[in-house]
């Protein structure tokens, strides 16, 4: 076991990684009545072409089966579904499915080693059948009319397609009707067999425990003489430097056009080190820019272009990475050039060393503080886990990162060039 510490944060997370490949994660938080586990598979909406392990059989699913997976991975073979037998234990349970990763989890005050069996039970054992694989098809396909008439959702998506050619994060993670349509349970056991491997999965639990305690209750849970897996060749296309087209537009039921800004990244190369520092340094400019203490949001504010301030943030694994900016306002075309001629003039002016050091403090403290909640703590273990970086490593960039590194972020990331505007307007 390993037992790696964080002294300017006084907090201890244990490591142990079994002969079958599997990782288990414990941050333990004294005193604390909530726990909560994490369960996951490093499988998610882009991975739909591969090569089975230990053959040479290249494999193409339709789009939508990591999701459609995690869907049907509650129904037993005994006709219960482990969701509805979760919530009658009285924990809050839920499972999500994103571009990168597939995940299980329950939050418990009680009844947690009852609400274990289950979680390592339904997770370990699919039980596919025609019948009920086309029983889904229904239910996955009113969920996809449902974000299709989403305004929050297409806004997005529409800005990954502006971005992105061939690179699967353009593609919904539900899939489309006719997507799903060919899905079968022989689809669903060649992903489950690859993905759900215990070498390519890991287990985060946060709470009052002891490290022995709750690793041996999970060791105690695991499916025995599991089969080592070679690992697993995942095929991605070559995606394109360039944006695919920097506007798109839809209309739908809006009181006010929803918007969403995209810069396009390029990551190819980057170490984990490198993809913190961006990361933060992103962050930072975010913030510096167009953030609610900036002097362009008040002046969009003041000019009735903003409600609000708008939603930021930086997605990023280990083959794409792109800025969203997100909000309301009757003109976005003139928000978008209103923060080019922002960028421009930063990297022609710098950044001043005040604002820098303010707001790289203020980001410290809101990471520091998300150390208090223990779902925050696991969900950012297993994507940090899954992406190939240590959440410990934030702490320590955030020390080392100066004012220069922060410039050269915005001179190579915030590129006019790379920017992509998706809005949906009003019919």
């Amino acid at each position: 076991m390993q037992i790696i510490e964080n002294d300017k944060i006084k907090e201890k997370l244990y490591v142990k990684k079994l002969e079958n490949g599997l990782t288990m994660m414990f941050m333990p938080k004294k005193n604390t009545m909530k726990k909560f586990i994490i369960y996951g598979t490093n499988y998610g909406s882009i991975d739909n072409k591969f090569v089975v392990p230990g053959e040479n059989r290249e494999v193409e699913v339709p789009n939508g089966v990591a999701h459609y997976l995690e869907h049907k991975l509650f129904e037993q073979e005994n006709g219960t579904n482990s969701l509805d037998v979760l919530t009658t234990l009285g924990v809050n349970a839920n499972a999500y499915t994103t571009n990168d990763h597939t995940a299980y989890l329950f939050e418990a005050t009680e009844n947690f080693y009852e609400a274990l069996d289950e979680l390592m039970d339904y997770v370990q054992h699919p039980y596919f059948t025609d019948e009920n694989v086309e029983k889904e098809r229904g239910i996955i396909g009113q969920e996809i009319m449902m974000y299709d008439d989403t305004p929050e959702w297409k806004v997005y998506l529409n800005t990954l397609r502006c971005m992105y050619k061939d690179n699967p994060i353009n593609i919904d993670i539900t899939g489309t009707k006719e997507t799903i349509a060919q899905i079968t349970k022989e689809t669903l056991y060649d992903c489950y067999n690859t993905f759900y491997h215990p070498s390519n999965m890991a287990i985060v639990v946060c709470g009052d425990f002891e490290a022995e305690e709750i690793f041996n209750e999970i060791e105690k849970r695991l499916i025995k003489n599991v089969k080592n897996q070679a690992e697993i060749k995942r095929i991605y296309p070559k995606e394109q430097k360039e944006i695919v087209q920097d506007y798109m537009e839809e209309k739908m039921e809006v009181s006010i056009p929803l918007f969403t800004i995209g810069i396009k990244d390029d990551v190819e190369g980057l170490s984990s080190k490198e993809m913190i520092k961006r990361h933060i340094s992103i962050q930072i400019l975010l913030s510096l820019l167009i953030g609610k203490s900036s002097k362009l949001y008040n002046k969009l504010y003041e000019e009735n272009l903003l409600q609000s301030a708008p939603a930021m943030d930086y997605e990023f694994s280990k083959n794409y990475g792109y800025i969203l900016i997100q909000g309301q306002s009757n003109n976005p075309q003139k928000v978008k050039e209103m923060l080019i001629t922002e960028m421009e003039k930063f990297k022609n002016e710098g950044i001043n060393e005040e604002d820098f050091n303010r707001i790289k403090k203020m980001l410290y403290a809101d990471y520091v503080k998300s150390y208090n909640s223990i779902d925050n703590i696991a969900t950012d273990l297993i994507m940090n886990f899954f992406k190939g970086i240590s959440s410990f490593d934030y702490i320590e960039e955030f020390s080392t990162l100066s004012l220069q590194d922060v410039e050269y972020v915005l001179k190579e990331v915030f590129n006019k060039e790379k920017m992509v505007l998706s809005v949906i307007n009003k019919k």
